[in-house]
């Protein structure tokens, strides 16, 4: 037990510095390409990463989370030849939809780009995408393999290499390209995201021919399932996972399709509505999501350990696990939601001169647990095998939000939809919550957990505020300032949550430990 925990440790510690670097990289890289192309460039890219993400959903299908949970569960068994033959299922079946998926995107760019996204500057992109999603597919069905292995190296490699490549490819081409036009300048990120995905296909593909042989070693060779079994138990996983990605992914689509188009008819200018939408989607909540670092690679890694304790009917193992990941994540959340509340206007100056990013920063930040929570609950309902409640969920709330859009964004503008937003969260979270708590029947004591770090994080957010307005500090240049006030809301939320018995002198020494 005590080695399990140990290799969760570290995997969630690699993981996260690897999130943390590619968050880093990814977050400065936005800006870069912010300044080469300005907020219409970042709405009409967002609108081609739609597609894109609409792509991949239908490449990778949701097998990754089947290969995760029935490699986990093999791998408890003993059975080293099933183990090879899920994963060979599995990539057979990415691959055959990652090229319908191609064929499909390639041939109908124009259709897309004129009736979908309603701006023929697409084309180009939307069909060099096309070329990546083979290889998005294959490496989905790896990096479920080797989270299952509980072999994280391999999956952060490929991550690091594919940002780095992806980087250097848009850094070359960005200049030349976007001289011509948003097109050819969108196009230059499609060309750097496709050679990247590849590139990180092949590196997954040469880890798992290195491990291959030492599972071999490790499992004996016995209750071999046919091929038939294998396709059924891949699909009984992942049909409920793809048709929720699928159906959540459509009308995630078109709610980003409609959205841009919305608010120009709110405000009369088609530029105005893409840049708008440019700055909440392209730069205010990536920006939100960039500390999640840890708590996307504990829900990364809690599928495999939950999925195996369930299968072993290890009740208080899932308890434990399940109220230390909602502990930390409201821990957090809640810190970090203060900090873009109180910081927000210095924060979309730092980082992208926008005061309009900062004022969509104000209105997110308060949603940020909120978010980051129902982030941590899908990772674990799936490991529960109760991905048929996620469809419900996902599929009634981007239902509610595209009737919502058509209503209110063309009457009351951005202000409309950031309404919409948070109404939401707050309905996926509540839903996904209570569904956890009744699966597992576990009690969430909610005062200690959240209302005393509210309590913490609004006396700390008061203390950064008077510190920072101190007249003797008014000389500071403004990012000395900001980082400043940071660090002092940060310091004063953990002494306070120390005092308040929220955490022990015990846990925070492990922590740092």
């Amino acid at each position: 037990m005590r080695k399990r925990v140990s290799i969760f440790v570290k995997n969630a510690a690699i993981l996260t510095v690897t999130s943390l670097i590619l968050r880093t990289v990814g977050m400065f890289f936005r800006v870069y390409m912010s300044g080469k192309i300005g907020a219409e460039g970042m709405g009409l890219y967002q609108l081609v990463f739609s597609i894109y993400v609409l792509g991949a959903t239908f490449a990778t299908s949701g097998i990754s989370t089947a290969v995760t949970r029935l490699t986990a569960d093999e791998l408890v068994r003993g059975t080293a030849q099933s183990v090879r033959r899920i994963l060979r299922r599995s990539v057979l079946l990415s691959l055959i939809i990652g090229l319908a998926s191609t064929l499909l995107i390639y041939t109908g760019a124009e259709l897309i780009s004129a009736y979908w996204i309603k701006d023929m500057r697409a084309v180009p992109a939307l069909k060099m995408l096309s070329f990546s999603l083979p290889s998005m597919g294959v490496s989905s069905c790896l990096r479920g393999y080797f989270v299952a292995r509980r072999q994280v190296t391999v999956n952060s490699r490929a991550q690091l290499l594919e940002q780095a490549i992806r980087i250097a490819v848009v850094v070359l081409l960005i200049n030349r390209f976007a001289a011509q036009g948003l097109a050819m300048a969108c196009l230059a990120v499609m060309i750097g995201d496709t050679v990247a995905e590849w590139m990180a296909c092949l590196c997954l593909y040469a880890g798992y021919l290195r491990d291959r042989r030492r599972v071999s070693e490790e499992l004996c060779e016995r209750n071999v399932p046919g091929m038939s079994a294998v396709i059924k138990r891949v699909l009984a996983i992942a049909v409920p996972i793809t048709t929720g990605r699928y159906v959540n992914t459509i009308l995630r689509t078109i709610e980003n399709i409609l959205v841009p188009n919305r608010i120009a008819a709110y405000c009369g200018s088609q530029e105005r509505g893409l840049s708008a939408f440019g700055a909440l989607k392209g730069m205010a909540l990536p920006l939100i999501f960039f500390p999640a670092s840890f708590l996307s690679a504990m829900s990364t890694l809690l599928i495999p350990e939950i999925s195996s304790a369930n299968a072993l009917h290890q009740q208080r193992t899932i308890h434990n696990a399940v109220g230390k990941a909602l502990r930390i994540t409201l821990f957090s959340s809640i810190l970090i939601g203060t900090v873009f509340l109180v910081f927000s206007n210095e924060l979309g100056l730092l980082f992208y001169g926008n005061r309009e990013v900062g004022i969509y920063l104000r209105v997110l930040a308060p949603l940020t647990p909120i978010m980051y929570t129902e982030s941590i609950v899908d990772g674990i309902l799936k490991g529960l095998n109760q991905q048929n409640s996620s469809l419900v969920y996902s599929v009634t709330d981007s239902s509610l939000r595209i009737v919502l859009i058509v209503l209110l964004v063309p009457r009351l503008g951005m202000g409309g939809f950031l309404a919409i937003m948070v109404f939401s969260n707050l309905l996926t979270s509540f839903l996904n919550v209570h569904r956890l708590i009744k699966v597992t029947g576990l009690t969430v004591p909610w005062e200690r957990w959240a209302l005393r770090p509210l309590l913490g994080a609004m006396l700390a957010a008061a203390v950064s505020l008077f510190i920072t307005h101190l007249p003797f500090l008014s000389a500071l240049p403004g990012i000395v300032l900001t980082v400043l006030g940071i660090l002092s809301l940060c310091g004063t939320y953990l002494v306070l949550m120390l005092l308040m018995g929220c955490i022990s002198r015990s846990e925070l020494r492990k922590t740092v430990a």
